[in-house]
C-alpha cells in the first residue's frame, strides 16, 4: 500500500484573467477550485495508473471539508485528521502571469494532531509506500519528516520524500528510498546555479553519500535525471508538447515514479513512468489521467 501525507492541503482556486492592474478591481474571465497540496496531488496520479494509496493529512474549518469532499468525489481514499481551529488553507493561482501565486498558511498543528498522525503510521508494514511531499505550517519543526523516518526505521517501509530545505535535508540521515528536488532547489542547497542535466548529477551524488538511496531531479523543460543506488545515471529531454499547467506536474512525476517501481521493480521503467506522469500533466488542464501517461510514455519508447 502507498501512503501520502500532506501536512499542508488546500483548496486551489485557479483563475484566468484578460488583464491584472495593482490598486484597481480585476474581473476574473475563468475560475476553477482544485484540492491542492503535493500529497494529494501524488494520490491523485496515483489512483489515476490504478495504484491504490490513502492520503493523510489535516483539514480545518469550511475549507478543509471542502478539500474532503472533493477528494472523496474523486474516488480517493483519504484518512485525514480534523483541526478544530482555524481553516485550511486557500492558494490563489494567477493562471496567465507566469504562475504568480498567493498561497495561504494553514492551520496550527499541535502536538496531539501530531501524535494522531504518528498512530496511523504505526500500522505500515514491511513493503509498504510512504510520501512525505510539500511544506508544512509554521506550527511544526523542520524536523517533523524526519522525526516520521526515525520512528519508522528498520520496518521495511520505503520513505519517498518531496521537500525542500532543511525539511528535505533532515531525512537523508535515515536513507529514503527516494527523494525528488528539481535542480534549483538541489542548486540551493549548494549554492550554484544548475541548467544542464550533466550538471545535477555530482551533486545528485553528494546527497546519496548523505544517505539518500536514489535521486530524482525535475528540471521542467530541460526533463529530467535519476541517479539511482546503483551507480547509474539516467536522463531524458522534456517530451515534445505544449505546456499548459506546470502545476503538479512535479507532483505527477513522484506518483509516475512510484507507479512504475510498485509495477516492476525496475529504475529504468520508473524513471520513464515518473517523467510522462510529470510531463502528461503539464501538457493538461487537470492532473494527468492514465492514458494521457501512457500516451506520452509510448512516444518515449519510439
Amino acid at each position: 500500500m502507498v501512503y501520502t501525507v500532506t501536512f499542508n492541503p488546500s483548496l486551489d482556486y485557479i483563475v484566468s484573467m484578460s488583464s491584472f492592474e495593482m490598486g484597481m478591481t480585476n474581473r476574473t474571465t475563468g475560475e476553477q477550485m482544485f484540492p491542492g497540496g503535493k500529497g494529494i496531488n501524488v494520490s491523485i496520479v496515483l489512483s489515476n495508473l490504478g495504484i491504490e494509496n490513502t492520503a493523510l493529512g489535516f483539514t480545518a474549518g469550511f475549507t478543509g471539508e471542502q478539500i474532503e469532499r472533493e477528494v472523496r468525489e474523486m474516488g480517493l481514499f483519504a484518512d485525514f485528521i480534523r483541526i478544530e481551529k482555524g481553516f485550511s488553507r486557500i492558494n490563489v493561482k494567477l493562471k496567465d502571469y507566469d504562475g504568480t501565486e498567493i498561497n495561504g498558511m494553514g492551520p496550527e498543528i499541535s502536538e496531539i494532531h501530531v501524535n494522531e498522525l504518528y498512530r496511523k503510521l504505526d500500522c505500515l508494514k514491511a513493503g509498504d509506500v510512504l510520501v512525505l511531499a510539500g511544506s508544512i505550517p509554521r506550527s511544526l519543526p523542520d524536523s517533523v519528516y524526519s522525526d516520521i523516518l526515525r520512528r519508522l526505521q528498520g520496518r521495511g517501509v520505503l520513505f519517498v520524500v518531496d521537500a525542500t530545505g532543511e525539511l528535505l535535508l533532515n531525512v537523508l540521515q535515515f536513507e529514503p528510498f527516494l527523494i525528488k528536488p528539481n535542480n534549483h532547489e538541489l542548486g540551493e542547497i549548494f549554492n550554484v546555479t544548475l541548467t544542464a542535466r550533466a550538471d545535477v548529477v555530482p551533486y545528485a551524488r553528494r546527497l546519496q553519500e548523505r544517505g539518500a538511496r536514489n535521486v530524482l531531479v525535475s528540471m521542467s523543460g530541460q526533463g529530467a535525471v535519476l541517479v539511482d543506488e546503483t551507480g547509474a545515471v539516467r536522463m531524458l529531454a522534456a517530451p515534445e508538447g505544449r505546456l499548459v499547467n506546470a502545476v503538479g506536474a512535479g507532483d505527477s512525476m513522484v506518483a509516475g515514479f512510484v507507479a512504475g517501481w510498485t509495477r516492476k521493480q525496475d529504475y529504468d521503467y520508473a524513471f520513464r513512468m515518473g517523467i510522462s506522469a510529470g510531463s502528461a500533466s503539464a501538457f493538461s488542464e487537470m492532473l494527468a489521467t492514465r492514458e494521457e501517461i501512457e500516451r506520452v510514455f509510448a512516444g518515449l519508447e519510439s
